[in-house]
């Protein structure tokens, strides 16, 4: 039963991706995440996270609220005549633990424009994220604490 909401999830996430939500298409992105989970089914471990329903719609909501906004940031850059960037990469102390918030705080970083999950530090407890305009990143330490990885601790933790 997990491995058919993580699918779903799966399939939202590639109906979003693909912007389209016509019925071949998501059959197609059910199949593709069944293809993918069955193809680390034996890495996956079971895992009692809580089912915080609410909370997990809390943080796809944020997701889609930054990527319109990280979208929308990108397109002004570039239509720009002289674009000022600051392009660069800066360092990300975790606080979230578990391998899965990690990978999904990567994950999630990296769909929204303008940003790109790097590495993450042998101990798991740095990120290294690229961002378009690095000019303050301790501002976006502060969104990263304060958006994605806060509302991943409280639907996961």
């Amino acid at each position: 039963m997990k491995f058919l909401w993580i699918n779903l999830i799966f399939t939202a996430i590639w109906a979003a991706i693909s912007g389209s939500l016509s019925v071949p298409n998501l059959l197609l992105g059910f199949a593709v995440g069944a293809l993918s989970l069955w193809l680390i089914r034996r890495e996956l471990q079971p895992v009692a996270y809580p089912v915080r329903p609410l909370k997990i719609l809390l943080l796809t909501a944020l997701f889609f609220k930054e990527l319109a906004v990280s979208a929308t940031k990108v397109a002004l850059l570039v239509v720009q005549p002289k674009m000022r960037l600051k392009p660069g990469i800066f360092s990300y102390p975790l606080t979230i633990k578990s391998d899965f918030e990690i990978a999904l705080l990567a994950n999630l970083i990296t769909l929204t424009p303008g940003t790109l999950s790097v590495d993450v530090s042998e101990d798991r407890k740095t990120l290294y994220v690229h961002a378009l305009d690095c000019a303050d990143p301790g501002g976006l330490r502060r969104d990263l604490a304060n958006g994605f990885e806060r509302r991943i601790k409280e639907a996961f933790e």
